[in-house]
């Protein structure tokens, strides 16, 4: 394993700037999205977020948008506004069932970049995981909660491809030698260096879960393998010789 002090250091920082860097693009959402339900809301006046959507589409963004907690609304339970890049083209809108009788109703209070903002309060990284809504390919999913009156009122985020993730990172994995690997707080793979840990498959090698619960401090165990953090983020570096 490299073991300058620069080693794993460059992505880590190139991850948590990634991030932030996302983070930071959906801020002007966020506030559009509370300022607008500071009054009653109804559907058509999400219409309104869409400048500011826009604005976070492109480059590694391919969809972006707010999506409301349930009786948010004035005038239905369910508010989605969500648009994806259309490589050069207007940004087109994903439409979903929102009506519960429907056969294809998504209930998206159930899925995790829903959930834990709401749970927690804080931001989430979801991911990596499959989008057959949208693309069928590997995302991740930046969500934010948006607060009204200091209640949950659903959430501010952004799709992007773990593919160009990959792409950038690729190189400088490599350089660490060994087998390195990008992995969320359930230890699942977003991106590494071999094919032996492909993106969704989980890190064996080691407890990431609890290491992660017991504060994610850097870390190498007994077989060498080396945890680091990358900033504030819940993604990890995962390194080993073998």
């Amino acid at each position: 394993m490299n073991d300058t002090p620069s080693a794993g250091s460059e992505v880590v920082e190139q991850v948590s700037t990634l991030v932030e860097d996302v983070f930071g693009r959906l801020k002007p959402v966020l506030t559009g999205a509370e300022g607008l339900l500071a009054d009653a809301v109804t559907t058509d006046d999400l219409t309104r977020l869409r400048p500011q959507v826009f604005d976070v589409l492109g480059g590694l963004v391919v969809g972006a948008g707010f999506v409301s907690a349930p009786n948010t609304l004035a005038d239905q339970e369910f508010g989605f506004e969500w648009w994806t890049d259309a490589a050069g083209a207007d940004p087109a809108q994903l439409i979903i069932s929102l009506d519960p009788d429907s056969d294809n109703f998504l209930d998206y209070t159930r899925q995790s970049w829903f959930t834990v903002p709401r749970d927690t309060g804080r931001r989430h990284i979801n991911g990596p995981y499959v989008d057959y809504l949208c693309t069928d390919e590997y995302t991740l999913t930046f969500t934010v909660p948006v607060q009204r009156g200091g209640s949950f009122a659903g959430v501010v985020g952004a799709d992007i491809y773990v593919r160009e993730v990959e792409r950038m990172l690729q190189p400088k994995l490599r350089a660490l030698g060994g087998r390195a690997a990008l992995v969320n707080a359930q230890g699942r793979v977003i991106v590494s260096n071999n094919a032996r840990q492909a993106t969704g498959s989980l890190v064996r090698e080691v407890d990431v879960p609890a290491w992660w619960s017991s504060g994610a401090e850097p870390v190498r165990t007994e077989n060498g393998t080396e945890l680091r953090r990358c900033g504030d983020s819940p993604i990890a570096l995962v390194r080993s010789e073998r």
